[in-house]
């Protein structure tokens, strides 16, 4: 079982169809403004890309099966979002005063047409932290559900598969 509108393991595909070049663009532009929001801890940039419904998923094991029955690292609805966000802000993060300087490469992304207005993404990403404690290098494989709201790309839900999520993490007081 997986987490809802999550339909497939991360290293499944999906068999829906392709998107055109001009939507494969503008999906590709909205993940790496996504990316870029996150690097540059624009938390209120970052959160209006979220739709209402939204649901942000870090599962803590391999296959990130379902969230309601197995322990994640974040599973998040659309308030919670919010309020990890309002607490990003105040200053009283304490594992992220200073906060951490973070860069991803995003690559890899494949897009489908689910449905009118409703968009599959796959792709591969790499981010750097330092901080105090050090260097880490993170890779994930992460799936996005892109829904058209008033004519504008909005993430509906977003999975992130840590490759190494089967292992003790260090903390992740950052928006990975």
């Amino acid at each position: 079982m997986v987490v809802p509108g999550d339909t497939k393991a991360p290293n499944k595909m999906a068999s829906p169809q392709p998107a055109s070049l001009a939507l494969y663009q503008e999906v590709s532009q909205f993940v790496y403004r996504e990316a870029q929001f996150q690097d540059e801890h624009l938390y209120d940039h970052w959160e209006a890309l979220w739709t209402d419904d939204a649901i942000y998923w870090v599962p803590a094991n391999v296959d990130g099966m379902d969230p309601e029955k197995e322990m994640s690292i974040i599973y998040d609805n659309r308030s919670r979002i919010a309020l990890r966000i309002r607490q990003l802000k105040t200053g009283k993060r304490f594992a992220q005063e200073p906060r951490s300087k973070v860069r991803r490469v995003v690559s890899n992304l494949e897009v489908s047409v689910l449905s009118e207005g409703e968009y599959e993404v796959w792709c591969n990403a790499i981010v750097f932290e330092a901080n105090l404690r050090g260097e880490q290098i993170w890779s994930s494989r992460n799936r996005y559900l892109l829904r058209r709201e008033n004519d504008e790309l909005k993430m509906a839900r977003k999975s992130v598969y840590l490759t190494n999520n089967d292992r003790a993490l260090y903390t992740l007081a950052f928006l990975i």
